[in-house]
């Protein structure tokens, strides 16, 4: 069996941001012009300290004349931060959101053209929160403490150089006793956090994909009255969740300590301030600026910390949504050269495995010429289903190569794949919506007239007409509304929109009432025209309308 590619519940979050580059490169400029603007803002926001000790030396020499100017600037710079610091917030959130928009877009269509075998291989639940929940949550983050974190982070720069200018000894002080111990804080809630927000959003994709679980088996469940059971494993998956949040808040604690550490350091600076003031060493004007401009940096780093410890969650769910991107990305392959118009689909001595112990097809060698009417038979297990997927190029073989005109369908692109050869499955898969919408899914994004020709070509025109809106009909969720007969039907139509080379149909007209399945064998007859048509099937009559069958057993053929 090949490797499948596994994603990590705790990917590794170191350079995170070095391995986000690439998406955030198209948007370089806009992010450039934002944080460049919004640190303006916050250098204006910076030098109120400034004017206010400036004033307060002003009103102290009874300077009437500066101590207006001041005044008016102040209100200057208050009108320019605000200013400021909204374009800031538009230009930042235009150019994240764009960010967000284009990885949840890659995230979609990396999952929907990832092999079958990788979705199958992991939790459904898991996958949906990577592409919905934890992009939505690095949304929010974007749009709600990026802009504080560079506000915040280019006031303490700014902070600083304004408290080195008024005071380089008291800045030395405040530096000596300020810094370690925040870096000391710091490190601290890092090594706490960064695998605490890992947990926890391992934890939440664990019971997403439990309750997700449980919605599909939901019919399963309650024939064999095992909801008691499912409940206590969705309970132990709180429980587990619950865990893992309690330590997450654990980690935060060490933030609250910052309120003493600023306590102290204030304390100091109040002492020292005065007393150089009484020796002459400074003004009370830039103590003031001294004591406005701490306070707001005390504030800052404050504030700083909690916006890190939210990049901290977000950072792991970065992390995690990259997992999928770089664990889904196909490598590159050289391009198919052109390929003819129809021709034979032949596999030669492909095998495949569900598992180490579990090998489904053994060697098999099989040839379909163009325009033959085949049907695939043999006994449940037999391998039929695998080998159509592998046949339709949703499954890569483990050994051997399956190929469309010569050429190995790995190296057709995914476009061309889809229009020369098309599965339809016997559970055929429908959104929640009309009929046109379920349609409208079909490959070359087909219109109206598209879909009145299509059901022509299959003689289906009076099954659409008999339903109660054409076209229009609401076929409920996830298509609830339509039998089993009609849901082959669509599938059907959908073909017939491709117009494909080759036509696999898996077991379309097992278990469907008589009138159904002459309807389903009068429309497949119409579909087939020159094209290759596949049939999986149980029914003999089926099998008998064939003018060759192939029989499996055991993952070989034997006929």
């Amino acid at each position: 069996m090949a490797d499948v590619p596994r994603l990590s519940d705790e990917p590794d979050q170191r350079r995170v941001l070095r391995r986000a580059w690439p998406h955030l490169r198209p948007h370089r400029v806009t992010l450039g012009v934002a944080v460049a603007v919004n640190l303006l803002s916050t250098l204006a926001f910076t030098l109120v300290p400034v004017a206010i000790g400036g004033a307060v030396d002003a009103i102290l020499a009874r300077d009437r004349d500066r101590l207006l100017w001041l005044a008016g600037g102040v209100i200057g710079l208050v009108i320019a931060r605000m200013l400021l610091l909204r374009l800031a917030e538009v230009l930042l959130v235009r150019a994240g959101e764009r960010v967000v928009r284009d990885l949840r877009d890659l995230a979609v269509e990396r999952l929907s053209t990832a092999p079958l075998r990788f979705v199958e291989t992991h939790r459904g639940g898991d996958l949906l929160h990577r592409v919905t929940v934890e992009i939505a949550d690095l949304a929010a983050f974007v749009r709600g403490q990026v802009p504080d974190l560079i506000s915040l982070t280019g006031y303490v720069v700014f902070s600083t150089v304004v408290l080195l200018v008024y005071s380089w000894p008291l800045a030395l002080l405040l530096a000596a006793l300020f810094v370690p111990m925040m870096w000391l804080l710091g490190r601290r809630f890092r090594a706490a956090a960064e695998p605490a927000y890992a947990a926890e959003a391992a934890a939440q994709a664990t019971v997403t994909a439990t309750y997700q679980e449980s919605l599909d088996a939901r019919e399963q469940l309650q024939i064999a009255g095992a909801q008691a059971r499912w409940r206590d494993r969705l309970e132990d998956d709180l429980t587990a969740l619950q865990a893992t949040v309690r330590r997450t808040q654990l980690s935060l604690s060490w933030l609250e300590t910052a309120w003493i550490v600023q306590g102290v350091v204030t304390a100091v600076l109040l002492v020292a301030g005065g007393s150089m003031v009484a020796s002459g060493a400074l003004t009370v004007g830039a103590v003031v600026v001294f004591v406005l401009a701490s306070r707001e940096l005390f504030g800052s780093a404050d504030e700083l910390t909690y916006v890190i410890g939210e990049m901290v969650e977000s950072k792991v769910g970065l992390a995690r949504v990259l997992d999928l991107l770089r664990t889904t990305g196909r490598p590159e392959r050289a391009t198919a050269g052109p390929v003819a118009a129809t021709g034979s689909l032949v596999a030669r001595r492909i095998s495949y495995s569900y598992g180490p112990d579990r090998q489904v097809l053994h060697d098999v060698d099989v040839r379909f010429e163009a325009g033959e009417r085949v049907a695939l038979a043999g006994e449940t297990g037999s391998g039929k289903t695998t080998l159509a997927k592998l046949l339709a190029g949703l499954y890569t073989p483990d050994s051997g190569t399956v190929t469309y005109c010569g050429t190995d369908l790995a190296d057709l692109p995914s476009a061309e794949l889809r229009r020369r050869v098309i599965l339809v499955p016997q559970q055929v898969h429908l959104i929640t919506g009309t009929l046109a919408d379920n349609l409208a899914l079909a490959p070359g994004g087909p219109g109206r007239a598209d879909f009145e020709r299509a059901v022509r070509t299959l003689d289906l025109d009076g099954w659409v007409a008999a339903l109660p809106d054409g076209f229009d009909t609401d076929l409920g969720p996830r298509g609830a509304h339509l039998s089993a007969g009609e849901r082959q039907l669509v599938g059907l139509v959908r073909a017939a929109l491709v117009e494909p080379d080759v036509v696999i149909l898996d077991e379309a007209t097992a278990d469907l009432d008589p009138v159904t399945a002459h309807r389903l064998e009068t429309a497949v007859g119409h579909l087939h025209a020159d094209r290759t048509l596949i049939v999986i099937a149980h029914r003999q009559a089926t099998i008998d309308a064939f003018p060759r069958v192939i029989r499996m057993a055991a993952g070989a053929i034997v006929q």
